[in-house]
């Protein structure tokens, strides 16, 4: 069963569990909004692997929301922005762990002989293909920052 196809069954689970579903059926919504607005911009009928991207996205938006609702000292949309992220990681691949992204930033700073901090670019534009929907793109910068310093 493809990425899409889970989202529509799981969305039918939720409207029939009423009020229980009702977050979850709102982020289901909203996941499979924005990937049919991204394919009709790209024209195309998106695969797993772009359905991945775009819940990757959504899920960005919202820990970034996270950090500024807590900035801001409102706890209540903070609460309901971590159950929505929480749903969004069901639909993403296992994330890797602050350890495993640091052993493969080690192994690509070793495969593109990276020195210091100059060489970011290079790392990064090696390791994202291969962390992307995975792991957290600020993570993986914080983790290669601080390898190369």
């Amino acid at each position: 069963m493809s990425l899409k196809d889970r989202l529509v069954e799981d969305m039918k689970a939720a409207m029939k569990a009423k009020e229980e579903g009702k977050v979850r059926l709102s982020v289901i919504r909203m996941a499979r909004a924005a990937i049919k607005n991204a394919e009709i911009d790209k024209k195309q009928e998106f695969n797993d692997n772009q359905v991945i991207e775009i819940l990757a996205r959504e899920l960005k938006m919202r820990r970034d929301s996270i950090e500024e609702f807590s900035k801001a000292n409102r706890m209540d949309l903070v609460s309901g922005l971590k159950e929505e992220v929480t749903i969004l990681m069901e639909y993403l691949p296992q994330q890797l762990s602050e350890e495993e992204i640091r052993s493969l930033a080690k192994e690509i700073i070793a495969e593109t002989g990276a020195q210091d901090i100059k060489d970011l670019g290079k790392v990064m534009g090696s390791i994202t293909p291969r962390t992307k929907g995975r792991a957290d793109g600020k993570l993986v910068n914080q983790i290669v920052r601080e390898l190369l310093n």
